[in-house]
C-alpha cells in the first residue's frame, strides 16, 4: 500500500494537495442498501496490498474470516480504512467500485469491481491514506488490475455499498471450550454485514452473543451436548432463524450451514 509520502514523490505535492481538496468535498454519508442506486455514489481512492496475483497475502485479517478461500470470498475482497471499517461493523458489507478522472491509469471502459470487506486498513501515524478522515479501499492486487494499472500504485475511485449474493446459506465455524463458544457468521448475502446474533441449544432459551471482533461471536453458556440454533440480523434490519443447525454432536473447529440466507 502506499504511503502519502511515496504518492507525493511519484505525483508531486502540488497535485496531492488539489486532489484531497476535490475529492473530500465530494464526500456524502453512505446511504442504506435499498435507496436508488444512481445517487448514493462516493469518492474515494484505491490502493492494493503488495504480494502476488495469487492474493495469498490478503488472508486471515481484522474481520475473522481467516482463510478466505475456504470460506468463499476468493480475491474478490478488501480491507477498509478506518472511516469505512467503523470498529469492525462492516465486515462482510460489498462494495461496487470504479476506477475514474484518471486517464492515465485507469482502465478504459473496465467497468466496475465488487468486493467484500474482510480486513481493516490501519491508519500510519504519519499520515497515509487508510487514516481519518478518508474513504479508502486496499485492495487485493488482481482486483485493482481489473479497473487500474499495476504501475498507479493508487487511483480515485466511486464506490457504493450493494447487496452481497452468496451461494448456499449462511455459515457458522464454532470454536472455543465448553466454557467460551464463538462463531464465526459468514457468506451472508443481503447487506451482508451482522448486526445481532443469538445462539439457542435445544435445552435452553436464546441467548444474546456479543461481539468478539470483527464477524466472530462469542458467548459464556454452555451448550456442549446441545444441538444449536442461531438468529442472526444484518445491519438493513432483516432477521433469520436458523433452527437446530448444528447437531447435537457438534465439534469445535466444525462449520456448520443454514438451509437460508438473506
Amino acid at each position: 500500500m502506499l504511503t502519502m509520502s511515496k504518492f507525493q514523490n511519484l505525483f508531486g505535492g502540488a497535485k496531492v494537495f488539489i486532489i484531497i481538496i476535490l475529492w473530500r468535498s465530494g464526500h456524502t454519508m453512505s446511504n442504506p442498501i435499498g435507496e436508488n442506486p444512481d445517487h448514493d455514489w462516493h469518492y474515494a481512492h484505491a490502493t492494493f496490498t503488495y504480494g502476488d496475483m495469487s492474493g495469498g497475502e490478503t488472508m486471515q485479517g481484522a474481520c475473522g474470516y481467516g482463510d478466505l478461500f475456504q470460506q468463499g470470498y476468493g480475491l474478490q475482497t478488501t480491507a477498509l480504512s478506518t472511516t469505512l471499517f467503523n470498529n469492525g461493523l462492516s465486515c462482510g458489507a460489498c462494495f461496487q467500485i470504479m476506477c475514474v478522472h484518471d486517464p492515465q491509469w485507469c482502465i478504459p471502459n473496465a467497468g466496475t469491481i465488487k468486493v467484500t470487506a474482510t480486513n481493516f486498513c490501519p491508519p500510519n501515524p504519519s499520515g497515509g491514506w487508510c487514516n481519518p478522515p478518508n474513504d479508502h479501499f486496499d485492495l487485493s492486487l488482481p482486483m485493482f488490475t481489473k479497473i487500474a494499472q499495476y504501475k498507479a500504485g493508487i487511483v480515485p475511485v466511486k464506490y457504493r455499498r450493494v447487496s452481497c449474493y452468496k451461494t448456499g446459506g449462511v455459515k457458522f465455524e464454532l470454536k472455543g471450550n465448553p466454557y467460551w463458544i464463538t462463531a464465526l457468521v459468514y457468506n451472508v448475502g443481503g447487506a451482508g454485514d451482522v448486526t445481532s446474533v443469538r445462539i439457542k441449544g435445544s435445552n435452553s432459551g436464546w441467548l444474546q452473543m456479543s461481539r468478539n471482533w470483527g464477524q466472530v461471536w462469542q458467548t459464556g453458556a454452555n451448550l456442549v451436548g446441545q444441538s444449536l440454533s442461531f438468529q442472526v440480523t444484518t445491519s438493513e434490519g432483516k432477521t433469520i432463524e436458523f433452527d437446530s443447525i448444528a447437531p447435537g454432536n457438534w465439534q469445535f473447529g466444525q462449520s456448520y450451514e443454514g438451509n437460508g440466507n438473506f
